[in-house]
């Protein structure tokens, strides 16, 4: 099959932080130069504010994508008043929104922050693309309890097997975490997709050694290469690296 641009779909995923970066200086500008510099099609991001006093009452993700002249979906995991945190899917393509939830969290007064997960439909030139974007918990059971309700039929198990169907986030887990072998059993991880399988840590950015940021795909869609992108500019504008993977369809 030819890699015509049709059939390639250049995607990632992205913990912003906030937009606040590594010298505590918040600045959504430089969180799209990074978003720019990727050269994606689509990009799902995590922990992006709206309306909230720490971030000047700013709607970031409007701002992102507004910079970038792209489509955006935000859906808000935590509620606080009337301030807003959560996940947005941003894309070149048209997109429409298939479903937004709060997944069930285990909060403290520690962390009182609860998790949830977006899906769009991506109307890309090759054809609709299916992508849920996640920000799942800390704790180990928490974790495995949103990535089985994922993979369940209210999520995965409502998508046909004939589309192609993207999973991607901060999932605050390893590649051989449970939660994490839960959902390879209904997709596939694409660091496993490579020749040799590489482990690309993505977080902390100051000295990155873990990989909590991931990406899966059904057998519709074919991984031709995974990157870390990991430059000066990403280094200080986020805590997270971006994870990017270019797709073909299957």
């Amino acid at each position: 099959m030819s890699e015509s641009a049709g059939e390639r779909l250049r995607v990632a995923t992205y913990n912003v932080h906030g937009c606040r970066g590594m010298d505590g200086r918040r600045s959504e500008t430089r969180i799209v130069e990074v978003i720019a510099g990727l050269d994606v099609d689509v990009v799902g991001l995590q922990e992006l504010d709206l309306n909230r006093r720490r971030s000047g009452n700013v709607d970031q993700g409007r701002v992102i994508a507004t910079e970038l002249g792209w489509h955006w979906i935000f859906h808000p995991a935590f509620r606080r008043a009337d301030e807003l945190y959560g996940n947005a899917i941003l894309s070149r393509y048209p997109l429409r929104l298939q479903q937004a939830k709060e997944l069930p969290s285990v909060t403290t007064p520690l962390c009182p922050e609860t998790r949830g997960a977006i899906w769009a439909e991506i109307e890309t030139p090759g054809g609709a693309v299916q992508l849920i974007n996640t920000h799942l918990g800390l704790g180990h059971r928490e974790r495995l309890m949103q990535s089985r309700l994922l993979a369940g039929p209210e999520w995965l198990g409502r998508v046909s097997a004939d589309e192609p169907v993207i999973l991607m986030g901060d999932l605050n887990s390893l590649p051989k975490s449970p939660g994490c072998r839960l959902l390879a059993q209904q997709l596939r991880a694409i660091r496993s997709m490579v020749i040799p399988s590489r482990r690309l840590p993505t977080f902390p950015t100051r000295y990155p050694l873990l990989a909590l940021d991931h990406i899966f795909v059904n057998d519709r869609l074919r991984v031709n290469s995974v990157t870390v992108f990991q430059t000066d500019v990403a280094r200080m504008a986020s805590d997270h690296f971006p994870l990017v993977a270019d797709l073909l369809r299957a």
